[in-house]
Order: structure tokens, then sequence, then C-alpha cells
């Protein structure tokens, strides 16, 4: 186990390879199979235990090398198997403990067997195994001396070596020339020392196969190493990845870094490193390929891409336009890669100034399919069950404009509701319309509702342009044109409204799907809606509305794993300018009560009532808000819990009204496509006629 003497070069490929079988530790084939006459019934059972060595990342690493400390309780086999697997475990607990920097350290396996204790080494192992009777009791104890840490000596950067040309002999065959003298070879085991395999044994020969490179300050920042630090394996490789993706970053699109040969050095307890660093040409983007479309126009994606021939090769900016291909909703995977060989371009055609090599890109697409058909289901005690379908096609035109149908009917049962209504609608909507990230939509719908509060009936063509600014925020603004009827405490009105919807939103909670649950960041919305109805009298007036939500992750102050236990805020404010609430109609006044305002409160439920009676009037200011404690569990379950309150009034200011308070709690079933909830909700200080209790069923968090 340990070295004397000269130095010996070591493979650190097999110490980082022991990282690998530190996190998942492969079945042996060899040491499962039963041996010539041996049956199911002659497994031997044994039980393991490890020794700790008060050090958690080796500890760790020890545990999760050894074949017989994972298979104990899986793989059970018969004496001869198990000799065999405890002879593995040697070098598997070694190089675990080689991966960590200790290079002198020692393993111990003790095996009783019966009446007897054995080295794990001692060739009488698999004959006692097979002689014990059927109830003995086998136990394995493994301990290590770990010795000293070694720390990384000298850290050299060279050049590969000159290639050797194949040398004929005397004979007229091809012969390959020896090495030349300081040629290293790493070795399989650190028991073989360079000398018995004829290599060099000194970093310094090593490095005067090659010509010393220097790594600018970005480079070095990158690769971290440093001299005196612990010999750890896996930052070793991670300074020779870090140190790639760099040079890549600056444009060398070939550069290699190899795997790091190491060095021991017993008599300082160092390990000296070689990487061997070839750069190769600094290139730019050349020719841009798109492979495998069959009905997305390559023009359309084309238009799409963030990087252009002739722009310094950077890898992230080409996996970012990777990315940016693949969100356009049409394909079920998005591939590029390089496509040398490497080629001149015109210095017109270079974005570089005296860059002219050039790295062609690849892109490739898999299409998804253009049609899906999707179920929508939800459930509440107030507005009852709404169910129907919608029948998408992802790609109608071949730029990824998308036409959504979608039917539901709505009001079966709830306490909101007096009767069967409908929502009818399609939408269409065309990405990239005249710019980049900017999406034109348009929506007709046909709406029928039986609400307490009023009857609607009403058609409406809506059509606007929404534009992503930066990473956050998307701005949108169009026209909507509105014909109803609406009913309400037994007089019935027609009216056509007008209306200019203007809307900023603001997310940073960096969700790839937007039902999955916040455990950061913000949310925020602001809109103003300038509307004229018309029909039953002339009337001007402006809705505006804000909400902000944030989530905060108790794990930032160490009380728990991250993600399993946040914090969520919402706060909501909108008034009404411009005119008094019987001045607009029903349909555009102010609201509260379920689950976007204030839960415990039947849809529509906060706020002035008609009379002494269950029938809302709503209102021209509306504030409320929202605390919920949301918690996850074992088998994708969760829990909630949360106070809400809330209050609309007559005159145009937030804070008017009656505050109404709701509190309550429910669970989550978390599933690929997001979370099943079910809240109950109460109400604290109920109004007359109001519900005793609330129940939602939905899919996603409220906020």
């Amino acid at each position: 186990m340990k070295s004397r003497g000269r130095s010996s070069a070591v493979s650190l490929s097999l110490a980082i390879g022991a990282m690998a079988v530190c996190c998942h530790a492969p079945k042996a084939k060899a040491d499962t199979a039963p041996v010539a006459g041996e049956t199911a019934e002659q497994a031997v059972p044994y039980k393991v235990t490890i020794q700790p060595t008060k050090n958690a990342d080796l500890d760790a690493a020890v545990n999760a090398s050894s074949q017989l400390q994972s298979l104990q309780n899986t793989h059970a086999v018969g004496p001869y198997a198990l000799a065999g697997r405890i002879r593995s475990d040697y070098d598997r607990v070694d190089t675990a403990l080689q991966s960590q920097g200790y290079y002198a350290g020692t393993v111990t396996i003790l095996i009783k067997a019966g009446a007897r204790e054995l080295d794990g080494r001692d060739p009488a192992v698999p004959d006692v195994l097979n002689t014990l009777p059927k109830d003995a009791k086998v136990t394995i104890t493994i301990s290590v001396s770990k010795g000293n840490q070694f720390r990384l000596g000298k850290i050299i950067l060279t050049t590969p070596p000159p290639k050797v040309e194949p040398q004929p002999d005397v004979s007229g065959a091809s012969k390959t020339a020896p090495s030349p003298k300081g040629s290293a070879a790493p070795v399989s085991s650190k028991a073989q020392t360079a000398d018995k395999m004829g290599a060099v044994d000194t970093s310094g020969q090593a490095a005067g196969q090659g010509v010393p490179v220097e790594l600018t300050s970005d480079e070095q920042k990158a690769f971290k190493l440093k001299a005196g630090q612990p010999a750890i394996a896996s930052d070793v490789l991670a300074a020779q990845g870090n140190l790639l993706t760099q040079l890549q970053e600056e444009g060398y699109a070939v550069a290699d870094v190899s795997t790091p040969l190491a060095y021991l050095q017993p008599h300082d307890e160092t390990l000296d490193i070689v990487f061997r660093v070839g750069k190769g040409p600094k290139v730019v983007i050349g020719p841009i390929g798109m492979d495998d479309l069959k009905r997305v126009h390559q023009s359309f994606l084309r238009r799409r891409l963030t990087i252009r021939q002739g722009q310094l090769y950077q890898p992230s900016k080409i996996e970012a336009a990777r990315q940016d291909l693949a969100a356009v909703g049409v394909f079920s995977s998005v591939q590029v890669h390089n496509a040398p060989p490497i080629i001149t371009l015109p210095a017109s055609q270079t974005l570089m100034p005296g860059v002219l090599q050039a790295m062609p890109v690849n892109f490739s697409f898999k299409e998804a399919k253009r049609r899906t058909v999707a179920v929508q289901a939800g459930y509440s005690t107030d507005l009852g069950g709404r169910a129907g379908a919608t029948w998408t096609h992802h790609n109608l035109l071949g730029n990824a404009e998308q036409l959504k149908l979608t039917a539901l009917i709505t009001g079966l049962g709830g306490s909101a509701q007096q009767g069967l209504g409908y929502d009818v609608y399609a939408d269409f909507s065309k990405p990239d319309f005249l710019h980049k990230n900017q999406n034109l939509s348009l929506r007709v719908e046909a709406i029928r509702q039986l609400l307490y509060s009023y009857h609607q009936t009403a058609f409406l063509i809506r059509g606007g342009i929404g534009r992503r600014l930066g990473k956050f925020w998307y701005v949108s603004g169009g026209l909507m044109g509105m014909q109803e009827q609406i009913q309400q405490f037994g007089d019935t009105r027609s009216y056509f409204i007008v209306s200019a919807p203007l809307s900023a939103a603001y997310d940073s909670t960096q969700l790839e799907n937007p039902i999955d649950p916040a455990t950061h960041g913000v949310r925020a919305s602001l809109s103003a809606t300038p509307s004229v109805s018309l029909e039953n009298g002339t009337s001007f007036f402006t809705l505006l509305s804000a909400q902000v939500s944030t989530y905060f992750d108790l794990a930032k102050i160490g009380l728990t794993k991250p993600g399993k236990s946040v914090i969520a805020v919402r706060g909501t404010v909108g008034s009404v300018q411009g005119a008094s609430t019987y001045q607009i109609p029903p349909d555009q006044r102010l609201y509260a009560g379920g689950p976007a305002t204030v839960r415990g409160f039947r849809y529509q439920g906060v706020g002035p009532q008609y009379g002494h009676t269950k029938y809302a009037i709503g209102g021209t200011s509306l504030d409320a808000g929202t605390v919920e404690f949301r918690q996850r569990l074992p088998m994708n379950l969760g829990l909630a819990g949360f106070v809400d309150a809330g209050q609309v009034g007559t005159g145009s200011r937030p804070g008017q009204g009656t505050l109404r308070v709701g509190y309550g709690g429910g669970v989550r079933y978390f599933t690929p496509i997001g979370p099943i909830r079910v809240d109950v909700a109460l109400p604290m200080n109920r109004p007359a006629y109001g519900d005793k209790w609330e129940l939602y069923i939905g899919l996603g968090e409220t906020f």
C-alpha cells in the first residue's frame, strides 16, 4: 500500500473513477454468478459493518464504494463468490481512499464466520464459508487506516508531446519507433510503479515532453487548482473540465485538456499533477445547418436564431440558441453539435477581425405531434364543477402558429351558481410577429354563466400583441369588443363594450412549468383597461389592478432542505376610475371571494350585498392579501395552511368596505404535470347567507 523511495506515476483517472463507483456501485456479473454445483440454497447471508473515520466525505466514499455493503441485502451469493466480493472490496475501498487524497492508507477486512475470525485475504476464507452450518452468522467488518492526506505539489501544464511517426524496419514492415525518453503512461494501480512499466517516474520528465502552457487570468480563475490544497480527485478533475470550458468559451473549439497524470511524492506526501493542454486555433462560428425539419419552416427558425455565422465560437451562446429554438414548442428534441472540419471564411464574413477559421455548427430537430387533445376538470363548492376538452394544433402554418379550440360546461352545482353555463373559445397565436419574442394573439369567445350576482350571455373578440423584455418582463396591449346581455336583480340590459387592455408582468421564479409551485422569486402584474360602455347609455371608465406574490424558502435560514418548506405571500389591489358602481356593467365591477382573493367565502361573496340577500352588487375598489405555508412531505405529498383577507368598497380608493377573513388548509399530491390541490377553507366573520365552508379542487397552486 505504501510507496517508498523514488516517486511513482499513478493514474489519477483510476482515483477519479472511484468517484463514479462511490456514487453508484456497479453489479459485477462474476460476483453474482453461482459456481459449478452451487444452488440458490447455498447462498451465504452476511452483515457488514464499516468503521467510521470521522471524515464525513471519506466515510461516504467508502460506504458507497463497497460492494459488500451495497449488495448484502439484494444479491446474496455462495461462499466462493462471496470470497471474491471480499477480495474486490480491498481495491474498491482503497480507490475511495485515493479519491479523497489518502494515498498511504490501508484497508482491513475481518470476517467472523461462526467461531472463526479471518483476514479477508486469507486463502481459507471460501472453504470456511462453505463448511458453515446453515444458520451460522457471518459478520464482516471493514476498517481503514487513512494515514495523512496528500496535498498537491507541482501543478504543471504543457502542450501534448509530439507525435511519433511509424518507422519501417529492415524487412520493410511498419514498426512504431520506441517512445522517446521521458514519455509517461498512467499505471493501472498505485502498486505498479513507473519503473516496472518502463515509464518515467518524475513529473519533471513528463513536463519535458511538451512546451509549458501559460494561462491567462480568466483561465487561472476557472482552473482554480493551487499547490498545497488537498489532493482530492474530484477537485483535480473539476479543474480539468473548468479549464476546457473556459478555453472553448474563448473560441478554441477543438481545445483539449487531457486527463491529468499524477505522480506520488511519498517523501513529502504530495501529488504532482501534469495536464496536457492543447488549445488549437481560435475560431468563429461557421455555416449553420439545420436537419430533419419536416413541417416547420427553416426560414422561421433562422430568423429566430440568436447566433450568427462569423461571431466568436462560444458553447454557452450556442447552447442558449438551442434552448431558444426548443422553447418554440413544436419540437420534442433539439440537438446541436459541431460539424468539422474547420474551414476558412472570407474576411468579409467574420465578425472577429483577424479570426478567419470557422467551425461549422449543425442543429438537428425532432418534431413533436402537431395535434393534441387535453381534458379539463375542476370543482369548488362555490362555482361547482367545470369540465371540457381542448384541441390544439401546434404548427398550423409552419411557423409554430397555434390554434386552440376549447369547450367547457360550467355551473355544475355550486353555491354561487344558479344553473348550467358554457365557455367556448378559439385562441390563435403567432410567435415572432413582426419582431422576435413578440407574439400576436387572437380570441373569439362565447360565454354564458348564471351566477347569483348576475346572469350573463356574451360574445367577444379580442386581439393583442405581447412582447418579452429581457429575462423577467412581459408586456402586452390590445383591443377587445364585447356584446353582452346581463340580468341582475330582475333587470335585463344589453351592453356593447370596447376596451384597450394594457398589462405588464414580472416573473423571477424561473419555472419551466408555470403550474409548478414556486419556491423563490417574485411575480407581479400591473394592468390598466380603458373602456367605454355603449348601447345602454354611455360610460367611460378605467379598470386598474395590481398583484404581487413572493416566495420565501425556509432553507435560506437553515431550517429545512431546499424546496421543502416555503412561505408564500400574495397581495392584490384594484380600482375603477371614472364611473360609480351603477354606471358600469355588472360584469365590469370588482368582486372578491374564492381562491383568487379570499378563500372561505364563495365566489363574489365578499363586498356589498343586495339588501339582506346573498346577491352581490359589486364595487369599484378591492384589496386582498394571503399568507400561505407550504410543506413538502415524502411520497409526493404535501400540506398547506393559509389565511386570506380582503374587502370590496363602493369608492375608487382601496381599503374601504367590510374586511372579511378566511382560513384553512389543504393537501397536495405532486405529479409530473404539477400538484393536485385540495383545500378546505372557513370564514372567520361570515356574512348573512354566506357559506359555512368551501372546498377547492384543482391543478397547481392558487398562486
